[in-house]
Order: structure tokens, then C-alpha cells, then sequence
């Protein structure tokens, strides 16, 4: 036995093993630097002391999740399951940003591949010949084949990325300068690791290779390269760069593992958490707490979220994992016109904020009120709630119910905007936002010419019915949109359905009050509504306003099923009891416009697509953004009269996508879209050109006598 040193840039490494050949590489396991020192000690100490950092600031991050109000999040495990597959491992939602969802697929699918390569690396630090079960023999050369691509892929991808970050800058990654520096730095600081993990664990392999290890090598990988580039190389240099690369990965390994945490790159580390308690039900709201019922609330000291502990703890974890993409500020409408909401910098300001008032060193801090200290009043009552910011992202992150909950705590201190005290309050004495007359809701049925071709039932003194039509308060007020409740009643009568409408014993359905958190006003409309509905003996529930559907068939429970009119129309026409007669116009180009309460929040998305083409001879067309991706009108609810601080009005914006597509009619299937549409084309200038009208109207007037 023996002691051969090994000159390595200029430090003499020795090892003892018998019948070493000169080709073979001393494993990290096996080296003394310097003669005396084992590098085994470097390859447990750098894990040991990785892992003992990496649990202390997770225990630190921990800590507001754990103090933050409770929140369910365990009920539907299989669709929780579903959600996990495809919106986090298959990652469904990256390519509707193609360029940058490719690339962070590839990223992500390249990082799992090499995660079991990059835990073998720490342990043959300890153990040389260490392989996980099926990694060895023809398994294992299969897995280097398909790790050496992906790291290959990983490192091209993190190179186009970050040059298109730091070089192209797409404006939807720009920060404004009241909201702090940009992320750009450390967006690229992190691809630079995640490239150097690449280069270096495919220097080690290369080195090994080139040394005389048979295995085979895909050609134009990074392996492949870094061997070609050291075929000529000494011993000495292949020894020094094997020993070096692998150093030099697991430090990098161990530092990105404990950097994940300090910033928006923590989502790498909580995206599968995130994505797996994301929410499984559209279209409602959260309660004010979660363990106390609705007719507890009046027990409650404090309503809604006013400091940081009052949130949940995954909108906790929302702020977590927002990976400051911009994608739900890109498609949010009231970003689009300038008004004070982003919603990246909900995220962003409550990631900062949890921050700092729960350092990694030091005590932790008393929490402010939220709503003045992080964010301003204008910001949080500027959301429509169109739910176009949860559609898009990937992450499963929440901001609807942020933003109720933000409101209830507002509302419950006296902070409400002017402009919506007044219709708020007619609501609780009226049942409605203008303040009329409960007697008068019904007012629409008595039209001299209406009346003469369609007699409503108005239910009265215990009357029942088997379907009852909910007018819901803009359609049964509004001299506009009672035009949609006539034609609705038109063809639920040319149907051969007997139908009844509540009258006067009918509320608002509170949509847009509970979302304006005003709880207690919601909880009343309901309980009477309820009441209502369940006397008058009805089998299923028929609405035209998709607002009216959302709160009757999310927020309420126990009432016979809902349904739009849409979903009737598409029914009736499958089974021959409506009819309708072609065309008359061919000159007219019809598009339409999403609803958001229709479509994102709940699924109905081609039934008012196949109601509008069971015309003959109609020419629809699609606008660029439609279905999931439809634009707010901006008039939802009690938006009509909030006076929000903006630049151009949503539905100007959305007439001039029309008109951009082809089209001179707009067909939507709410009342609010309709009265907002109508507005923003006087706005625009484009009377004449442009008209709008609901999806009732115009298969009223397409109906068969």
C-alpha cells in the first residue's frame, strides 16, 4: 500500500487506495486537501449546516401562518388532487403567456428531473458509490440521458430569460415608483444560480468522463460540450475541476435553498402548498370567520381583515408564493384604466409586509392597520371583482376574498366611499339601491302592449308556482332593462313555461353588498329573499341577470336549483319548443361580451355562444379577449355608483375591442353589461356604428309566434 499526492492547482491532494489506475478521479468523498484534511468533512458540513439554516427561516416564515385567522382548506381532496396535476405539475395555465410559459416549463420540468440527481449529489459527497433504488444499471443510464437534456434545456431557458428580464423588460414586469424598487435584479441574480447549478454538475460528470468513466453522452449537450472541451486536459485539471464543480453545485445548492425564502422566489418552495389549497368553488364569497355561522355574526367584535393577522393563513401564503410575474395585473381592467389597484401589489405589499413585521433576526412587530399603512381605501373599493386576476394565475393565488375581507373591516370601522352610502342604505329600507317603492318592483309587467301579448303572474297571498322567474332590482327599476325582463318573459311564456315573479316580496339578491362587505345588509336581503322563494313553491329558479344567478346559486343554500337564461334558451331550442326565425339583417356582424359573473365565476361560457347561433343566417364573431379572458365592463352592481378615480372608462375600452374585431353589435346576457356598454358608446362617439343589446332581447325578437 502506498500514498500517491496529486497536484492540484497548487494544492497537493493525497489519497490512499490500492491498485488505483492513473485515469480514474479521486471521489469527493475520498479527497484530503493539503494532505491532511478530508473533504468528506466539507460534504457533510455544507448539507448539515444548509438544512439547519433552511428549517431555522421556514420555523421563522411559519410564524404569521401560524397566528393568521383559521380557513378551510381540507374538504374536496380529489379535486384538490385534480387541481395539484394540473395547474402545478402539468402547469396548465403557463402557456397563455406563450414565450414565458414555455420557458418556465421548461425551467420547472428541468428542475424536477434533476432534483433525484441534485439529493444524489449531497449524499455520493458521503457515500461515492450511493444510487436511489432504479437508478442504477439500465434504469440509471437512462436517467443521466434524460438529466443531461434537461439541464441542458435548463440552462438555455434560464439564459433566454434572463436576458429577455433584464435586457427586453416586458412592461408587465415594471414596478412604479410608488411601490419600490423592481425585481429584476434578483430575477436574474437567481437564473444565474440556477445556470451555475447547471454548468457545474455537468463539469463534474464531464471531468469524470473524460478521465476514461464510460457513459454515454447525447451529443450538443452541456455534458457533451464540457467533455469535448476537456479531452485534452491533464489529470491533474480534470481532477481539480471534478473536485471543484461538485463544491462549487452543492454550496450553490444550499445557498439557493435558503435564499428561496427571502423574496418572491419563495413560490419554487410553496407553489404545490399553494396550488393544492387554492380554492374549489367559483363564484362565492368566504365567511367573515371561518367556525362561526351566520347567525353568530352579531357576536363577532370585529368584522373583515384590518391588520395582517386578520387575514387567513393561505392568503398568508398567497403573499408567499406570488411570483411577481404581472400577469393578473396585465389582465385586470382596473389596472387597464389607471385607477389606484394593481394586484401584483396586493401580493407584494403583504409579502413585504409579513417581512418586516416578522424578521428572521429579532423580535417580532405589533401589526398597524392595513388600510392606510400598506394599502389606501381608493385602491381596495377600485375592484370590480371580475375575478380576471384569479383566472390567470398559476399559482392558485386569492384576491377576491382579500379584497372582501379588506372591505368588511372598512365598513365595519365607517369607512365607506360616499357615493355608495346612499344606495347601500336605500337597499336596507327599500330592498333596493335607488329607493323605491318595494309595490312598484313588479310595475314592468303592467306595459299597455307588453300586457297585451304576455300576461306575468305576479305571485300574491300564498300563490305558488313551479318556476319562478328573480328579476333582481336594476331589471324590475331601471326603464331600460325592464325591457330585458319583458323579453325574458316572452320567451319563458313562448316556451310553454308556467312562470311567477315574487313582486314586491322580492329584495335585491345582494351580490355586489356582501362584496362590498357590507355582511349584516347581505344576511338580511337573504333571509328574506329565502323566505320568499321557499313560499312561493318553486321547483327551479330562473334569472336573466347573472349577478342575481351567482349570489342565489353560491351565497344562498337551500334553494331549488338556478338557472340563466342562456341555459334555457340553449334547452328549449334543443327540444323544439322554441323556435326561431332567420336573420333579417345581414349586414350586422354580432359579437359577445362575457359577463363576469357569468363566465369567470361560473362556466357559462357557450350556452349564450349557442343561444345567439340557433339564429339562421347570424354572423358572430369572437372578440381577442372573451370567455375566461373577457374584459370588465366595469359596471357591475353597485359600480354604477362608486365614482372611481381612472382614466378612461372600462367600457369604452371594451367597445373599441368590438369594433376592433369586426363587429357593429354587441349581445350580452347581463343588465349591468348592457346599461355600462350602452353608456360607453355615447362616450366613444360611436352611436350609429356600434349598438348593444341582451341576449333575451334578441331572441325575443327572433322568436317563432
Amino acid at each position: 500500500m502506498g500514498t500517491k499526492k496529486v497536484p492540484i492547482f497548487l494544492i497537493i491532494l493525497t489519497m490512499e487506495r490500492e491498485n488505483l489506475k492513473m485515469t480514474e478521479l479521486i471521489a469527493p468523498s475520498q479527497f484530503w486537501l493539503f494532505g491532511f484534511f478530508p473533504t468528506f468533512i466539507l460534504s457533510v458540513l455544507i448539507p448539515v449546516t444548509g438544512v439547519a439554516a433552511f428549517a431555522y427561516i421556514i420555523a421563522k416564515r411559519l410564524a404569521p401562518l401560524v397566528l393568521a385567522a383559521p380557513d378551510k382548506r381540507f374538504d374536496n381532496l380529489p379535486l384538490r388532487i385534480y387541481n395539484l396535476f394540473k395547474i402545478w405539475l402539468v402547469q396548465y395555465r403557463q402557456p397563455r403567456y406563450m414565450l414565458a410559459g414555455v420557458l418556465h416549463m421548461i425551467i420547472f420540468f428541468g428542475f424536477l428531473t434533476l432534483s433525484i440527481r441534485s439529493m444524489s449529489l449531497v449524499v455520493i459527497g458521503i457515500y461515492t458509490d450511493f444510487a436511489l433504488p432504479g437508478f442504477s444499471g439500465a434504469g440509471g443510464d437512462i436517467y443521466n440521458v434524460l438529466k443531461d437534456i434537461a439541464a441542458t434545456a435548463v440552462f438555455v431557458a434560464c439564459a433566454v430569460a434572463a436576458v429577455r428580464r433584464g435586457y427586453f423588460k416586458p412592461a408587465r414586469y415594471a414596478v412604479p415608483e410608488k411601490y419600490g424598487h423592481d425585481h429584476t435584479s434578483e430575477a436574474v441574480f437567481v437564473l444565474g444560480l440556477i445556470m451555475t447549478l447547471m454548468i457545474s454538475e455537468s463539469l463534474f460528470e464531464a471531468a469524470e468522463v473524460a478521465s476514461g468513466h464510460e457513459a454515454f453522452l447525447l451529443p450538443f449537450t452541456l455534458v457533451w460540450v464540457f467533455k469535448f472541451m476537456l479531452h485534452n486536459a491533464s489529470h491533474a485539471t480534470l481532477q481539480a475541476v471534478h473536485l471543484v464543480a461538485y463544491y462549487i453545485h452543492d454550496l450553490t445548492f444550499f445557498f439557493f435553498l435558503c435564499f428561496l425564502p427571502m423574496g418572491k422566489h419563495f413560490h419554487v418552495i410553496t407553489s404545490i402548498f399553494n396550488v393544492f389549497f387554492m380554492r374549489v368553488k367559483k363564484g362565492n364569497i368566504k365567511p367573515v370567520r371561518y367556525g362561526v355561522s351566520d347567525d353568530k355574526l352579531d357576536d363577532l367584535e370585529s368584522f373583515g381583515v384590518k391588520k395582517l393577522e386578520d387575514f387567513t393563513w393561505k392568503h398568508l401564503l398567497d403573499f408567499y408564493t406570488c411570483a411577481d410575474c404581472g400577469r393578473c395585473s396585465d389582465q385586470c381592467p382596473a389596472n387597464a384604466v389607471k385607477r389606484p389597484l394593481s394586484p401584483r401589489f396586493i401580493s407584494i405589499k403583504g409579502r413585504d409586509k409579513i417581512f418586516k413585521n416578522y424578521p428572521l433576526r429579532g423580535k417580532f412587530l405589533p401589526s398597524e392597520n392595513l388600510i392606510g399603512d400598506i394599502y389606501s381605501e381608493d385602491e381596495i373599493w377600485s375592484c370590480t371583482t371580475c375575478g380576471a386576476c384569479e383566472q390567470e394565475c398559476p399559482l392558485g393565488i386569492e384576491f377576491i376574498d382579500k379584497i372582501v375581507d379588506l372591505r368588511r373591516g372598512m365598513v365595519d370601522e365607517g369607512m365607506v366611499p360616499q357615493s355608495l352610502q346612499k344606495p347601500l342604505s336605500a337597499i336596507g329600507k327599500r330592498g333596493n339601491p335607488w329607493g323605491k317603492m318595494e309595490k312598484k318592483r313588479a310595475d314592468w309587467t303592467k306595459d299597455k302592449e307588453f300586457a297585451k301579448i304576455c300576461s306575468v303572474n305576479v305571485l300574491e297571498k300564498g300563490a305558488t308556482v313551479e318556476t319562478l322567474y328573480f328579476v333582481d332590482s336594476i331589471t324590475s327599476y331601471d326603464d331600460r332593462m325592464q325591457d330585458i325582463a319583458r323579453s325574458t318573459s316572452k320567451i319563458l311564456n313562448c316556451a310553454g313555461i308556467d312562470f311567477g315573479v315574487l313582486g314586491k316580496a322580492e329584495k335585491d339578491s345582494g351580490n355586489e353588498i356582501k362584496r362590498f362587505g357590507e355582511e349584516m345588509l347581505f344576511q338580511d336581503m337573504k333571509e328574506k329573499n329565502t323566505k320568499a322563494i321557499l313560499n312561493s313553491g318553486a321547483k327551479l329558479i330562473i334569472t336573466a341577470d347573472p349577478h342575481a344567478f351567482n349570489a342565489l346559486k353560491n351565497d344562498y343554500t337551500g334553494l331549488p336549483p338556478v338557472e340563466h337564461i342562456s341555459q334555457t334558451i340553449v334547452r328549449k331550442v334543443k327540444s323544439g319548443e322554441i323556435r326561431l326565425n332567420s336573420v333579417q339583417d345581414n349586414e350586422k356582424i354580432y359579437t359577445y361580451h362575457d359577463p363576469c359573473y357569468l363566465g369567470r365565476h361560473n362556466d357559462l361560457y357557450e350556452e349564450p355562444r349557442d343561444a345567439i347561433d340557433a339564429i339562421p343566417g347570424i354572423k358572430r364573431i369572437d372578440m381577442l379577449k372573451s370567455r375566461d379572458r373577457s374584459f370588465c365592463c366595469g359596471g357591475g352592481g353597485l359600480m354604477l355608483f362608486y365614482e372611481p378615480e381612472e382614466e378612461q372608462r372600462m367600457g369604452v375600452l371594451r367597445v373599441e375591442m368590438a369594433k376592433e374585431a369586426g363587429a357593429n353589435v354587441i349581445v350580452t346576457a347581463c343588465p349591468f353589461c348592457l346599461v355600462n356598454i350602452e353608456d360607453a358608446i355615447k362616450v366613444a362617439g360611436l352611436e350609429g356604428e356600434m349598438e348593444v343589446l341582451d341576449l333575451a332581447e334578441l331572441i325575443e325578437q327572433h322568436l317563432v309566434d
